[in-house]
């Protein structure tokens, strides 16, 4: 134990004694003012003081959206999807990097095909399995005064699509989820386009059916597959269609073959049908 001196100690007995006077000497003057008081205990205050809260004003009603910007409807709220479980983005953006990769375009030539169904610009034309909008975007930009429906089975590419298209400022595309076994072909389609997606489904003659009965007389459709035998590009040999079954499955949905695209695209097969 460390111990002090007596000279020490009594020092440190004076300077306790001395200030227990002068406290005592404090608490029995009278209070200062209240003005008086604020400046002593709050300098850093009046040194930095807090602006004045501003008064409170009722929020004023929301304005009517502009007929030129339309409000934002998400295609998934709709239909109640839950967001916790989609894809992460990470992986969906994996994906849609795949679909858009720029060696795509070499044989893919997606502004030719565009150019190919020769649309007026007015049209209606609906992207059944449009992934990430590899085409849904470019037949935008061909129909000024139509509209294109981006319908998918993946709620990640309805949400890319959606998002893209508010952001690139797209207000003639519609992203909208499908079921696989129901897709949804609005009343009054003028061009129904599917590419690189019926070697998936499974009950082809069902499906077509369905598509084909929500056209209107006069619509068209538009459906490209990979050509069967070795091909640097496309799916497994065991799902690629035979060029003669794909006619024979629209032919019997109720279509009649209108045109077909010989030598546009160096693997795949591009037939259009149009509805009596």
């Amino acid at each position: 134990m460390i111990r002090c001196s007596d000279a020490v100690c009594s020092w440190r007995w004076l300077v306790a004694l001395f200030a227990c006077s002068l406290l005592a000497a404090r608490c029995k003057q009278p209070p200062p003012p209240a003005g008086a008081e604020v400046k002593k205990t709050a300098p850093a205050q009046a040194r930095h003081p807090t602006p004045p809260a501003k008064a409170h004003t009722s929020t004023p009603p929301a304005k009517a959206h502009h007929p030129s910007r339309p409000s934002i409807d998400c295609p998934l709220r709709r239909h109640g999807i839950d967001p916790t479980r989609m894809r992460p983005f990470a992986e969906v953006e994996k994906y849609i990097a795949f679909l858009e990769r720029k060696d795509r375009a070499g044989w893919q030539k997606p502004d030719e095909v565009v150019a190919a169904l020769g649309l007026a610009g007015d049209e209606t034309v609906v992207d059944i399995g449009a992934g990430s909008g590899y085409f849904a975007f470019r037949l935008a930009k061909a129909l000024p005064r139509g509209k294109v429906i981006a319908a998918d089975v993946e709620p990640e590419m309805v949400r890319h699509i959606h998002h893209k298209a508010m952001t690139d400022g797209a207000r003639n595309i519609e992203a909208r989820l499908i079921k696989a076994t129901a897709p949804s072909v609005p009343a009054g389609v003028d061009l129904v386009f599917i590419c690189d997606v019926l070697h998936h489904v499974p009950r082809r003659a069902v499906w077509l059916r369905k598509i084909v009965a929500a056209m209107p007389a006069g619509a068209r459709l538009a459906l490209i597959e990979f050509k069967e035998g070795k091909l640097p590009e496309g799916p497994p040999e065991a799902m690629k269609i035979p060029r003669a079954r794909i006619v024979e499955l629209v032919s019997a949905a109720g279509l009649a073959l209108a045109a077909e695209h010989t030598k546009l695209l160096p693997y795949q097969t591009f037939l259009v049908f149009a509805k009596p």
